[in-house]
């Protein structure tokens, strides 16, 4: 099963999507505040598979991927935010990410989403 690093500026979002992680059989080796914090720990903790929020303080999720996508060009991020719009979906796509997933998020998808990245 995969490791995973969770990166969302809400707590809920964190605990919502590691319940879904753990209750499926992955591991949840960081959690991150922030894009700032994700990319500091990203090297720390060599995720197979990382889940990044979009709006967050410090560092958006677009600038943490791009930067994270320097350090290691075979990283799997999947984009995760309640913001639907197309651009931003696409820019993500554009700048490395596997996948977008929108919140709330729904079990069924992030399993799907899992097994079609990894």
């Amino acid at each position: 099963m995969a490791k995973v690093m969770i990166v969302d500026d809400a707590a809920f979002m964190r605990m919502v999507i590691k319940d879904i992680l753990k209750k499926n059989g992955h591991e949840v080796v960081a959690e991150c505040v922030d894009g700032l914090d994700a990319v500091q720990k990203y090297p720390q903790f060599k995720p197979d598979l990382v889940f990044m929020d979009i709006v967050m303080p410090n560092m958006e999720g677009t600038d943490a991927l791009k930067k994270i996508m320097q350090m290691d060009p075979s990283a799997r991020v999947v984009m995760c935010s309640s913001i639907g719009q197309q651009s931003v979906v696409t820019d993500a796509l554009k700048s490395g990410a596997l996948d977008f997933i929108v919140k709330p998020f729904d079990a069924a998808k992030v399993l799907e989403v899992i097994g079609k990245v990894m």
